[in-house]
């Protein structure tokens, strides 16, 4: 199979195309899928710059999304068999063959199959920001109907789909972003207020969008100073999530004075840690998405599609910035 391996840590010039042999399924729950696309995420860049989480010898082989037709299954697997489609997110951490390839292996309780509606470009750009944007609303922050919330970059990847999660649950929606097709485009996803952070003052026009109140929930995709910021735009015993580590530069005296609940939201931790039944419960929130995908009250926007051996060019566009929507990488 052809395959995009990380050579080492550093710039997207050490993601090199290798010829490598299709992974062989080793544990009877395990399934082997005929990827045909796989999506590309900001902590694939994260990853090829420091160094993979795990080593165990092998290539390393980046991308947590995948999706694609199952070829061949474990003996013990149940609810698959070959020709069916499939999403998932697996892999690409160190250790786990990731997705940019044409195949790889996938433990059962991770996959679900994908929507219909979709294709498997756009599945493959949604699990990841799918998974992070529900955890972070609904499990983190508890968002309700009749909320209101502030969710930073509406337009990227996790931002676009968390404001069409948020207005599904009735919540009222504000969101950061840069120019004014971006705002056009959130607009468009259900948003309420789209704030020009270039031109405007984020928090002054959340307090006067919330009459002096505060937002019920914040959800910080961009960190830094953005954290810290987000957190002045909250009511008192508010909840404030970020996906990024809280930097050291900032204070939490005013967050702690008005009683904010502070929430850190990582999807990656049950990959990370290997528990089984937290991965099995994140692709029930595929399976749930998936309803909604071909319901029609839910979508994912695909930015750019390159082609596998293009994989570092796909790096070079996501690190650039400014992007609505996700990149993803399609299997020739």
């Amino acid at each position: 199979m052809k395959a995009v391996v990380m050579t080492g840590a550093g710039t997207p010039d050490v993601l090199e195309v290798r010829d490598l042999p299709v992974p062989r399924i080793e544990r009877p729950t395990q399934v082997l899928v005929r990827l045909k696309a796989a999506g590309v995420n900001p902590i694939d860049t994260k990853v090829r710059q420091r160094g993979t989480f795990i080593s165990n010898g092998s290539p390393d082989i980046l991308g947590c999304d995948g999706a694609g037709i199952v070829e061949a299954v474990g003996s013990h697997v149940s609810g698959f068999g070959p020709g069916d489609a499939v999403y998932f997110c697996f892999g690409g951490l160190g250790g786990s063959q990731g997705n940019y390839a044409e195949y790889a292996v996938v433990e059962q309780h991770c996959l679900t199959a994908k929507p219909q509606s979709l294709s498997f470009e756009e599945a493959a750009a949604a699990p990841l920001v799918l998974i992070t944007a529900w955890e972070a609303l609904y499990d983190r922050a508890r968002l309700c109907a009749g909320q209101r919330v502030l969710i930073q970059a509406g337009a990227g990847g996790v931002g676009h789909v968390a404001i069409q999660l948020a207005q599904r649950q009735g919540a009222k929606v504000a969101t950061t972003v840069s120019n004014s097709q971006k705002s056009d485009f959130v607009k468009g996803l259900g948003a309420d207020l789209a704030i020009l952070y270039p031109e405007q003052d984020f928090v002054e026009a959340v307090l006067a969008w919330t009459e002096g109140e505060g937002v019920d929930v914040a959800f910080d995709t961009v960190g830094g100073e953005t954290f810290y910021r987000s957190c002045e735009a909250v009511k008192v015993y508010g909840d404030v999530v970020t996906l990024l580590q809280p930097s050291e530069m900032g204070n939490l005296k005013g967050a702690r004075q008005r009683n904010l609940r502070i929430g850190l939201e990582l999807m990656l931790t049950p990959m990370l840690l290997n528990l089984q039944e937290e991965q099995a419960e994140q692709a029930k929130i595929l399976r749930e998405c998936a309803r909604l995908f071909d319901g029609g009250s839910l979508k994912v926007e695909v930015s750019q599609v390159f082609p596998l051996a293009e994989a570092a060019a796909a790096h070079r566009q996501l690190e650039a910035g400014s992007m609505s929507g996700k990149v993803v990488l399609r299997m020739e």
